[in-house]
């Protein structure tokens, strides 16, 4: 009898766990689920608006472009590419117009023209028109990607590489994020300098890549492999900053993309801004992987700081993230 009795209590309590235990994860579920939604609607709830548009004053006063913004992109010898990522970009809702830099010895083929004249066609829908111009230059310099360019009519520029391809979704919200901030220069891929400390002196520094700015959680340049920066800085690279400095820039074949960084910098007083996007390479390693490029490049830093007279880089760990595609921030 008490064997019956001492099993019936522990049948009930076994019932009572397992019911308790179906209890708490159903409960947990529950809960999971209506975090999620709640994630997911708290814009809408609140009546914020994914789609809505920054509405700035750009440094004359007036309200930024509505126009859109230029394609400027790089390309030397690699039609290949170029085809491929003109093919992309032409889908971005964004685009105004494309500025094709060439250096090359021979003018742009009537192939390649027609090519890319009939890949914008393709794309022009709704009476959208995209304008395609190649930027012919007599010199092949570095300098080149920067000249100024009379005609454009977008303020905001995203200068490219022709080897990297970004989803247009990233590129939008790089530009969102520009017209929040005209001045400043917005792009995917951040570098770091900090003070050489083995030198004993202040005003030495070291250039830093990617690996650096995971390390130390900041940055202070934006490369213009990727990034977007208002036109007038074209103008200011061109006929303001230092001739000596776009000549050490053509001597050595390096470092366009930190001078237009000091450049900017200099002017604002500011730290650009690093938008988290996926990258997409589609050409073969480039200079970065030579052996000697960090060191070269730190030779550009400390070269510009000496030309400007001060360091003009203002580091910073602000990232800016589309929370709608990010679980955590």
């Amino acid at each position: 009898m008490l064997n019956r009795r001492t099993d019936r209590r522990f049948l009930l309590a076994m019932i009572s766990f397992v019911g308790s235990a179906r209890i708490r994860f159903l409960f947990s579920c529950l809960t999971f689920l209506m975090i999620f939604v709640l994630v997911n609607r708290t814009p809408s709830y609140l009546g914020w608006d994914h789609n809505i548009h920054f509405h700035t004053k750009s440094p004359g006063g007036c309200s930024t472009s509505r126009k859109g913004y230029a394609l400027l992109i790089n390309t030397w010898k690699r039609n290949d590419l170029l085809k491929q990522s003109i093919s992309h970009y032409t889908s971005c809702p964004g685009l105004d117009s494309i500025h094709i830099v060439w250096s090359e010895p021979d003018a742009p083929s009537d192939s390649l023209v027609k090519f890319l004249n009939l890949v914008i066609q393709s794309k022009a829908n709704n009476g959208r028109q995209i304008e395609l111009k190649f930027d012919i230059n007599k010199e092949d310099s570095l300098n080149n990607r920067f000249k100024e360019i009379k005609d454009l009519k977008a303020d905001a520029v995203f200068s490219i590489d022709d080897d990297i391809i970004f989803p247009c979704s990233s590129v939008e919200l790089a530009y969102s994020v520009w017209r929040s901030a005209p001045d400043a220069m917005v792009g995917f891929v951040p570098r770091i300098h900090w003070i050489d400390q083995s030198k004993g002196n202040v005003n030495q520094y070291m250039y830093g890549g990617w690996w650096s700015v995971w390390w130390m959680g900041r940055y202070s340049m934006v490369l213009s492999k990727a990034a977007f920066f208002h036109k007038k800085y074209l103008s200011l690279y061109t006929n303001e900053m230092p001739s000596s400095i776009r000549e050490y820039t053509t001597k050595n074949r390096n470092c366009e993309d930190i001078a237009m960084s000091f450049l900017v910098a200099n002017a604002t007083g500011a730290p650009p801004i690093w938008v988290k996007g996926k990258i997409y390479e589609i050409g073969s390693t480039g200079i970065s992987s030579i052996s000697g490029h960090t060191e070269k490049r730190t030779q550009c830093v400390n070269r510009f700081v000496a030309e400007y007279g001060h360091m003009p880089l203002v580091s910073t760990s602000v990232k800016a993230v589309d929370s709608r595609e990010t679980w955590f921030w």
